[in-house]
């Protein structure tokens, strides 16, 4: 799995999806990141279809939506989105949410992924902002370890338990909203790390700019990054970030920025009704 991907949330102007895919893949993306809750997988499956880059060179990860979590329900659901991509398989197929309230629907949705995978409809699996014990509590009555946990990361809220925790599992943290947080709440959403003084000390010192020092702290810290933008130029521009590294100072003064607080919703508390 490439360490950089493009997000494609944008319910906003979904038309913008399929030509940002289209510039991601031309400066260089392998990896495209959408779910059926972003009602933009057409637009995803016209973007690759129209980039000319063959198929096995590409990397689509999609996730399966809370509402349609079951055994059965998942299946039918997963079918939905590779007709909606235009695809045979995708790579990474994804639980958005662990329902803490309804876990037996979360285990059933997790074995159907597993029967996904077997039927290579997918090529890999994986959950989405699962914290510690919903992992073990998964782990413990599935077959396959997620290949993938992705989950809100970024300097103000660094998942440190987390992070761990996927390590030892030998699960791969994946980060969504990896630049500052996308939700009008919390701490780490009304400020946003691109304006802290150490980010921008770090900009100037390296001549990047600020969200390309923060993406590079995602890279260094061996985590995979999924940052999301449909103007070409930022496009672009976030995915120029290999050709420096951040010293260990750096690093660590990065580190220090975390505030322990989320800015999108607690997985503890997520439930069918939470997002009608």
């Amino acid at each position: 799995m490439p360490k950089l991907g493009l997000g494609t949330l944008d319910r906003a102007a979904p038309e913008r999806i399929a030509p940002a895919v289209a510039a991601a893949i031309e400066v260089g993306y392998r990896l495209i990141d959408t779910a059926a809750s972003y009602g933009v997988e057409w637009q995803v499956g016209e973007g690759v279809a129209g980039s000319g880059i063959d198929r096995a060179e590409l990397f689509i990860t999609t996730k399966l939506w809370i509402s349609d979590y079951g055994y059965e329900q998942a299946l039918r659901a997963c079918e939905l989105s590779l007709r909606k991509l235009g695809l045979d398989y995708v790579d990474l197929y994804l639980l958005h949410w662990p329902v803490p309230l309804d876990f037996e629907g979360t285990v059933a949705s997790f074995r159907a992924a597993e029967k996904l995978l077997d039927d290579g409809r997918v090529r890999a699996i994986g959950v989405s902002n699962f914290g510690p014990k919903h992992l073990e509590n998964l782990l413990e009555r599935t077959q396959i370890r997620p290949a993938v946990n992705q989950i809100e990361l970024h300097p103000f809220f660094a998942q440190r338990e987390l992070r761990d925790a996927n390590e030892r599992y030998g699960i791969v943290s994946q980060s969504w909203s990896p630049i500052g947080g996308v939700y009008a709440k919390g701490t780490s959403a009304r400020a946003s790390p691109l304006d802290h003084p150490v980010i921008l000390e770090a900009a100037g010192k390296y001549g990047r700019t600020p969200a390309q020092i923060v993406l590079r702290w995602h890279i260094q810290h061996g985590l995979s990054a999924i940052p999301k933008s449909v103007r070409p130029e930022r496009i672009a521009e976030n995915f120029e970030i290999f050709g420096f590294e951040l010293t260990a100072d750096d690093m660590a003064a990065i580190d220090a920025l975390d505030t322990g607080v989320r800015a999108g919703p607690d997985p503890d508390q997520v439930d069918t009704k939470m997002f009608t």
